[in-house]
């Protein structure tokens, strides 16, 4: 079974400009007030087709608001088959203060 890892806003910055998958599981309207560019906001509605068409092999960071929930749903995906998974610390909270000038809204 695979593990994930924690990592900060500059190595999963470095990540994202290298292609790997950014998923965000807050809720829609957190979501769409501003999220990382790039990120797929996953809920349990969505988490089968998800699974079902991601690359399995390609790094996939998980975001939340803080860093904490986010632990979960990486250990989760982990478990699946993603083998390369990590959360970001300080979640979508950090993000925005590291990098303002990259974020994304709906």
């Amino acid at each position: 079974m695979s593990d994930f890892k924690r990592i900060d806003p500059h190595t999963a910055s470095q990540l994202l400009d290298n292609d790997a998958q950014l998923v965000d599981i807050r809720d829609p309207q957190s979501f769409d007030f501003g999220h990382i560019p790039g990120a797929i906001r996953l809920d349990n509605d969505n988490l089968a087709d998800f699974v079902a068409n991601a690359n399995q092999q390609a790094p996939l960071i998980v975001c939340c608001y803080h860093g904490n929930s986010s632990q979960g749903a990486a250990a989760y995906l982990a478990s699946i088959g993603f083998a390369e998974t990590y959360s970001l610390d300080g979640g979508f909270d950090l993000w925005r203060q590291t990098y303002p000038e990259r974020i994304s809204a709906e």
